[in-house]
This record gives C-alpha cells, sequence and structure tokens, in this order.
C-alpha cells in the first residue's frame, strides 16, 4: 500500500485490455499446443521403436524350409503328407526336411498333398 491503494482492490478495477487478453490467449494456446507436440513426438518414436523391432524380428526369423512332412494325430505318428515349404494346407504337425527325405517319403508311399504338388516339383511321376 505504497501510494494508499489495496494492491488487490487495484487488480479488481484493472480490466485487460483486448491487446492483453491476446497475448495471454497466444500464450495459452501456444503451451497447450507444445504439449500436444511433445506427445505426438512421443507417439511417432513409439511407433517407429516398434516398427524397427518388427524388422529385425523379421529379419532373424529363419527361412521356411523347402519341404514339410505333415504327421498324424498319435504320439508316435508317421508322415501323412508331403508339402512344399509355401504350401497353406499345411496343418499344425508339420515338419521341415531337405529335399532328399522329401523324396524318399515319397518313395515309401506318402502321399502328396494335390494342393501344392510337391511330388512334381520334386521331378516324381507320381
Amino acid at each position: 500500500m505504497a501510494n494508499g491503494q489495496d494492491p488487490v482492490a487495484r487488480d479488481k478495477d484493472h480490466q485487460m485490455s483486448r491487446l492483453e487478453a491476446l497475448r495471454f490467449t497466444r500464450r495459452v494456446v501456444e503451451e497447450h499446443t507444445t504439449r500436444q507436440l511433445a506427445a505426438i513426438d512421443r507417439w511417432i518414436a513409439d511407433e517407429e521403436r516398434r516398427e524397427r523391432e518388427r524388422r529385425q524380428a523379421e529379419a532373424a526369423r529363419p527361412a521356411p524350409p523347402d519341404w514339410l512332412l505333415d504327421y498324424g494325430r498319435t504320439q508316435d505318428a508317421l508322415p501323412v503328407a508331403v508339402r512344399t515349404g509355401g504350401c497353406t494346407m499345411t496343418g499344425k504337425r508339420s515338419k521341415g526336411v531337405d529335399s532328399d527325405t522329401a523324396r524318399r517319403t515319397l518313395a515309401s508311399g506318402v502321399r502328396a498333398c494335390t494342393f501344392c504338388r510337391p511330388d512334381t516339383e520334386l521331378g516324381i511321376l507320381g
């Protein structure tokens, strides 16, 4: 109360000018926008990290086998079908094998998949 006027009363009497209001609004918007941009930057960084991890996992994944043997459901199951490595009809009980094993298995009488025709690809006429 240097000049005898109550500072609280003086602030109540003070009305913000249009210019002061605009500057205040700009500061509020700038602060809000800065926080939102920081959040978006974090989301982008997180997504870039996830994408990088997906690419690394895919690069580390072993190549699919060229040939597959499908096995029956019993514990001591024998092969029931020979398939190409990319056959979409492959079941859950499959094992990757080399071409010699696939040929021997076909020669022993195990059926070739009629969808992917591994016998044709291996040069075996059945």
